[in-house]
């Protein structure tokens, strides 16, 4: 077990049916409340850090500095951690100096057409 791992005592309060319905479910299951309660947060924790809207909200509080990365490494784990901080460096980094092409210059090598007409619209 590694130190992350060690038990802490937490302490909260409930509604009463609803320790009464998990001593009731655990009894069920021949196990004890706190390994319940252990189980269904890993899975309440597992669930959401996969959640795509969780997984924006974090990386927008990580983009305004509203949270530091090993928070973010805690919250959706090292691999998407890592991934939004590149984006994040890229983000902040300074944009290529890239010139605009010539007015007279074919981007688009003849191939593709673009129109503002909708009566055009897919035509080549």
């Amino acid at each position: 077990m590694s130190a992350s791992d060690d038990p802490r005592r937490v302490h909260f309060q409930s509604p009463q049916y609803l320790v009464e319905r998990l001593d009731a479910i655990a009894d069920l299951f021949d196990k004890d409340r706190t390994d319940l309660l252990v189980e269904a947060i890993r899975e309440y924790l597992e669930e959401t850090a996969e959640s795509e809207t969780f997984q924006e909200l974090v990386a927008t509080k990580y983009y305004d500095d509203q949270l530091e990365f090993e928070t973010v490494t805690q919250l959706v784990g090292a691999e998407t951690a890592q991934r939004l901080r590149l984006l994040k460096a890229d983000l902040e980094g300074e944009p290529l100096d890239i010139a605009q092409p010539d007015d007279d210059v074919d981007v688009y090598d003849g191939d593709t057409m673009v129109s503002t007409d909708d009566t055009d619209a897919g035509k080549r």
